[in-house]
């Protein structure tokens, strides 16, 4: 058993300090997973929406899994509902308002100085479930089978969503560059002449 899943058993008897140390082992990973799956700006608020969540069923905690995949799969339900929360408020800001955002993204999506595409930028444009299963296995350095635990889904699809999220995220990085996945990896572009 590791060292957090023991940390969450003692906090879970109601051991304080068990608890403290599981909550500060596992704070980074939490706050990333809340930064790239729910809305950057609302991370901190995700973050501990999280831990109250976890803290508050944290007595029904067994480990029939890590204790990091339980709370990682607590973090993405709880961005679920973030994301989900935020469209309805999104909705009944009514159409225009909805229509005006496109329209901006839009414009920035064809502005000459945002070409320089940030990693953040790219995995904002993935798939919902894409994005979760590349930010947990690639980011946040979960096991394969730690992430589907968390994902609640079998473990060949997190593998093809990570594979297809990479896949995604080359095509965007071919779009944003002009050049084709095998030029960047050879270091050859087509598209200057050479000297």
């Amino acid at each position: 058993m590791d060292r957090l899943t023991q940390l969450a058993l003692d906090a879970a008897t109601g051991d304080r300090d068990a608890l403290e140390r599981f909550v500060s082992s596992t704070q980074g990973d939490v706050w990333r997973l809340c930064r790239h799956l729910g809305d950057p700006a609302d991370a901190d608020d995700l973050t501990q929406e999280v831990f109250e969540r976890a803290i508050g069923s944290i007595h029904r905690f067994r480990a029939d899994g890590s204790a990091r995949s339980w709370l990682l799969g607590i973090a993405r339900r709880t961005c679920v509902d973030h994301v989900r929360r935020a469209q309805r408020r999104r909705r009944r800001d009514g159409a225009a308002r909805a229509a005006a955002e496109v329209d901006r993204m839009a414009v920035a999506s064809t502005d000459p100085a945002a070409s320089g595409v940030e990693f953040v930028e790219l995995l904002e444009q993935l798939d919902p479930d894409r994005r979760a299963a590349f930010v947990m296995t690639q980011v946040l350095g979960l096991r394969y089978d730690e992430a589907a635990d968390a994902l609640d889904c079998p473990i060949g699809t997190v593998r093809s969503r990570v594979a297809r999220a990479r896949r995604d995220l080359m095509d965007q990085l071919d779009r944003d560059d002009g050049r084709s996945a095998s030029e960047r990896a050879t270091g050859t572009d087509h598209r200057r002449p050479t000297t």
